[in-house]
């Protein structure tokens, strides 16, 4: 889906902005429901490609209303998005859960509606154990990946994010927190309040930016 400026010539425009959306649960290698509302990973991480390798898209917005998913496939896309030389902004919509944190932190820039929520809990995993201390120390290592992830593309630091994981006084039955939208960009977590309009805006004010560098540079070379 592309969202394009108003323009006679659409043609010399097509494309300039790529639009992703990530909703429901973050599917990983095990397929879910038919009913269930999902997002899969092996089609995000080749779509991803295609952006960075395509001159006509100048940037990317991705919105996220997910309840979290799986970890594995929840950092690929992280890490994919990050990695873009793209400009990107995220807008948390509804919810931006578990996994959906380092998805909402991911970008250049991040936003977040006052009504949207963001659970940050421990790692979870399902299924028998049959070592346990073995399975603890994996689920640490993997919890480690993701704090650290958040921790450096964010203002929120790693020890911070693993007290909100840990705390027991604000879900009922579970471990964790959940902050609204004020709460989220209070703690660092995410940059701005705001809608699409912000959103969009910004997008294209970092687009324009990295348009003036690329030309500075090439003056440079000539």
């Amino acid at each position: 889906m592309n969202i394009n400026e108003k323009t006679d010539n659409v043609d010399q425009l097509e494309n300039r902005i790529q639009l992703l959306s990530i909703i429901g649960e973050v599917e990983g290698h095990e397929a879910l429901g038919e009913r269930a509302k999902t997002t899969k990973y092996e089609q995000i991480l080749p779509r991803l490609a295609m952006i960075e390798d395509d001159d006509r898209v100048e940037g990317l917005l991705i919105l996220l209303n997910t309840v979290g998913g799986d970890v594995e496939a929840g950092l690929a896309i992280a890490e994919m998005i990050a990695s873009l030389s793209k400009p990107t902004v995220s807008l948390v919509l509804g919810g931006g859960h578990s996994i959906g944190v380092p998805l909402a932190v991911s970008s250049d820039y991040s936003f977040i509606v006052p009504s949207a929520t963001m659970v940050i809990h421990p790692v979870r995993t399902n299924g028998m154990f049959i070592g346990v201390v073995q399975t603890y120390r994996n689920m640490e290592k993997t919890q480690d990946r993701i704090t650290n992830f958040i921790a450096q593309h964010s203002h929120i630091t790693q020890e911070r994010i693993e007290q909100l994981m840990l705390d027991t006084s604000l879900l009922v039955k579970d471990v964790g927190t959940m902050l609204d939208g004020n709460e989220a960009v209070k703690e660092g977590l995410i940059d701005e309040v705001g809608g699409i309009q912000e959103a969009l805006a910004k997008l294209y004010d970092l687009m324009n930016k990295k348009k003036k560098q690329e030309k500075k540079n090439k003056e440079k070379r000539d």
